[in-house]
């Protein structure tokens, strides 16, 4: 099981093209997973990023100043924050300038609230959103396209299933777990075991808690038993991708990716024990599993 990534890190499985029209990509490695958190909640800053921290998982917030971001600053987060989030190694995403549903809108003032928050990027030393949260998961062919032109690679919607690179747009790709305060940890285990054959989870959280939305909100403990759940996840993949792989370096003399088994070790999981973010493993794990397809080695 590779570490949790943020969104954008989901390139290296999914064309930037309707599916139809996607060249061949690497397939996504059993239990990949993302994190996703969208309104700029204050528990984003306070709670969540900690906690990600302590279990090494990256993650992506989507950031919109609709709402009453500008005024209610116990509530919401401030741009410093923000900036905050990024420095830490996760990564900001576009959620627009007001919250506004975008089917309901015409092409010229989508354009115009995703630049809003790409400039108020900039204006914070974080670069220019790659990825987009649709706000109430409302989709339409005229934003996709927007946001097609303005460069965007993934675009988070509603639903209730895995992404499949193989056959979803990457521009509205589905999330498999949406936090609600009934949702259940066997909802939510059930989500991350469907990340396999290919297959990638999103799960998406609004505040941890959310004090203004209390129908999207998460309880702090849940959301941790919650995490506690994936590491489990992660670390019994780990293993078991440990011991075939260590089956396979031991089947051959002299293996592309290593020249003892701790060096085999290391490039396999990339992060070493005590990595903040995860991001850094999880780049190299990428990397090793195209090398491996590429090299036709069983994974």
């Amino acid at each position: 099981r590779l570490p949790t990534l943020c969104l954008s890190l989901l390139f290296a499985f999914a064309g930037v093209l309707p599916a139809a029209e996607t060249p061949a990509v690497p397939k996504a490695p059993d239990g990949l997973v993302v994190l996703t958190f969208d309104d700029s909640v204050a528990s984003h800053a306070t709670f969540v990023a900690p906690l990600l921290k302590k279990y090494g998982f990256g993650a992506t917030f989507y950031i919109t100043e609709g709402f009453e971001f500008l005024k209610d600053k116990e509530h919401y987060l401030t741009w410093e924050q923000i900036k905050a989030l990024h420095v830490a190694g996760f990564e900001v995403g576009n959620h627009t300038k007001a919250h506004k549903a975008v089917s309901g809108q015409k092409p010229a003032d989508i354009a115009a609230d995703l630049e809003h928050i790409e400039k108020r990027c900039i204006e914070n030393g974080i670069p220019v959103p790659t990825t987009f949260s649709y706000p109430a998961y409302a989709t339409s062919p005229a934003a996709t396209e927007v946001l097609r032109s303005r460069g965007y690679i993934l675009a988070r919607a509603g639903g209730a299933r895995v992404f499949d690179p193989a056959k979803d747009d990457p521009l509205t790709l589905p999330q498999a777990f949406d936090s609600k305060p009934d949702s259940t940890l066997a909802q939510f285990k059930a989500a991350i075991t469907q990340a396999r054959d290919g297959k990638i989870a999103v799960l998406t959280f609004h505040g941890v808690p959310d004090i203004k939305h209390p129908w999207v909100n998460t309880d702090p403990v849940k959301f941790e038993a919650y995490m506690q759940a994936l590491k489990e996840s992660e670390q019994r993949g780990r293993e078991e991708l440990m011991a075939l792989r260590i089956q396979q370096f031991d089947r051959t003399a002299a293996s592309p990716l290593a020249t003892d088994r701790a060096e085999f070790g290391e490039l396999v999981f990339g992060a070493k024990q005590g990595d903040p973010t995860g991001f850094g493993g999880a780049i190299q794990l990428i990397q090793a599993a195209v090398f491996k397809q590429s090299h036709d080695v069983a994974l």
